[in-house]
């Protein structure tokens, strides 16, 4: 099994967020010019995850903040992302997905 991510979702007023990030990018600390990003664990959680499991929460989520080249690439093959609207720190992908939701 192919666990990559890691993720932790949570339940915000009326919202569920999730964070993802790349395993291996926990604990760093990003800076290029004016951006600055914490990849801390207590935000982005513990949880190894498979894709799969990524994709079926990014499916629940009505907020997602993602972090790292390998998460962001399979949110953008999924369609939840698009390319366009991505950030790189460091040479490391971000985004950040909100979905609108009608009464």
């Amino acid at each position: 099994m192919n666990n990559k991510i890691v993720m932790k979702v949570m339940n915000v007023s009326n919202e569920v967020l999730l964070s993802a990030a790349d395993k291996e990018i926990v604990g760093m600390n990003l800076r290029q010019g004016n951006l600055h990003l914490e990849v801390k664990e207590d935000f982005y959680g513990t949880s190894r995850v498979s894709k799969t499991l990524f994709l079926e929460a990014m499916n629940i989520c009505t907020i997602a903040n993602l972090v790292g080249n390998y998460t962001v690439r399979v949110a953008i093959e999924a369609k939840f992302v698009d390319a366009d609207n991505v950030i790189e720190i460091q040479g490391v992908k971000h985004c950040q997905y909100a979905r609108l939701i009608r009464p």
